[in-house]
């Protein structure tokens, strides 16, 4: 069959040579892709949310799946987009409908979900700029340090957690009055900190039942020793080691089945990936967050160890027969580390070559802020590149890693040097 993947980023770059290795996939293309899906695949220059424009591209291309990497596409209603135009109901789409997306659009909607099917998370209330003084209370009711959400989707920026309780007063405003954040800021959640360790636990639903797919957990903070601004993802584990058998079936029981069954019950159909972001107090899990698709940079560390042909496993999310399937995993440990811009996640330079990945062995390069120039790859992004080692034990897959990253130059490039230092 002929298949498309929707974005242009390391999860994407990662997709795209997954699939490729299927022995159904018979043409690949991505949009608008990266220099490293261009070596697995088609690229289109195609934005992910010109869906006039993608439809276009599946008509013409006669593309019979679509796998949709971020987020954006699935909130925007690329699903039902699909489902609603007659030329296109047919392509099976891997991602959810909107309204199951809004586990990811809307914190507010999550938090309800959760609420309403008793998922186990932080303290919280919603307000609107017409109720600053009873959010200001709410605030003086927590402990600190305070968490600030903004409702809606903020690009991984509608995060914030302050120290003070003056400081979290004036972002409120800030958010609400403010227009901090724009539309996604016109509701906030506050929420009490919760202390644990962070992990993310990825489910595939065909929306009846699920597989659990492996733990990762992703260090997203620029400075070493989790300190600095937020980025996008700095480097992950999969498994994190601290993740055994007791705290995964306390996961699945109080967590994952609640979640599937939630969407049953609230009808909302469902075929595709849930991102349960978790953190771990004492012995026990807590929802902080859904996504509702991969994420970037766990899938370049998850997707390497999953052994199925991930297509035959898409497909029965579309037909609806993943109880039938085994996810067959790989028992060693990936480590990704990221390798970005000199500057990111604030203002930084682009169009710098990168030289010395064609010396890197026993580690895959999955491409993300990059793209050709004449047969030459420069940088295009914040995010530039993630290089992903296996070995039976992550330390052994981090000295790997970081070997190959010295091998790998451009100007101003930047990485962390401690991932794992929690662990």
């Amino acid at each position: 069959m002929n298949i498309l993947v929707l974005g242009s980023g390391g999860r994407e770059h990662a997709f795209a040579k997954k699939i490729r290795s299927s022995k159904h996939c018979k043409k690949l293309f991505i949009a608008p892709g990266n220099s490293g899906t261009a070596e697995v695949g088609q690229n289109l220059r195609i934005s992910y949310n010109d869906f006039q424009e993608i439809k276009k591209a599946v008509l013409q291309h006669q593309i019979n799946m679509v796998v949709v990497g971020p987020e954006d596409p699935l909130v925007n209603g690329i699903h039902d987009f699909f489902l609603n135009d007659d030329d296109l109901s047919n392509v099976m789409v891997i991602g959810p409908q909107t309204k199951g997306a809004q586990l990811e659009g809307s914190k507010n909607f999550a938090k309800e979900f959760m609420n309403r099917h008793d998922i186990p998370t932080a303290a919280h209330q919603t307000f609107n700029k017409n109720q600053i003084n009873e959010a200001n209370r709410f605030l003086e009711s927590l402990s600190p340090p305070y968490v600030l959400k903004a409702d809606g989707l903020a690009a991984g920026k509608g995060v914030l957690i302050i120290e003070t309780l003056d400081e979290a007063k004036k972002e409120l405003h800030k958010m609400l009055c403010e227009n901090k954040f724009g539309e996604a800021g016109s509701q906030v959640v506050v929420e009490e900190f919760l202390k644990g360790i962070e992990l993310s636990c990825f489910v595939i639903t065909d929306g009846e039942s699920y597989k659990i797919l492996p733990t990762a957990k992703d260090y997203k903070r620029i400075g070493e020793g989790d300190q600095g601004l937020n980025t996008g993802g700095m480097g992950a584990i999969s498994p994190p080691p601290f993740v055994d058998e007791a705290l995964m079936s306390k996961i699945e029981e109080t967590i994952i089945k609640p979640t599937i069954e939630g969407l049953k019950k609230d009808q909302i159909p469902f075929k595709g990936f849930v991102f349960i972001g978790l953190i771990k107090v004492d012995d026990d899990p807590y929802v902080i967050e859904y996504n509702v698709r991969m994420g970037d940079p766990e899938t370049e560390a998850v997707l390497p160890r999953i052994q199925n042909d991930i297509v035959e496993v898409f497909e029965s999310l579309y037909n609806q027969t993943l109880q039938n399937r085994s996810i067959l995993i790989d028992e060693r440990t990936a480590v990704t580390v990221v390798v970005v811009s000199g500057g990111y996640p604030e203002s930084y330079q682009k169009d710098y070559e990168i030289t010395g990945l064609d010396k890197v062995n026993d580690s895959t390069v999955f491409h993300a802020g990059a793209r050709l120039d004449n047969d030459k790859i420069i940088t295009s992004g914040g995010r530039v590149l993630a290089i992903t080692s296996l070995s039976e034990n992550y330390k052994e897959a981090l000295k790997t890693s970081y070997r190959n990253i010295s091998k790998i130059a451009f100007k101003d490039m930047y990485y962390r040097r401690d991932i794992g230092f929690d662990l």
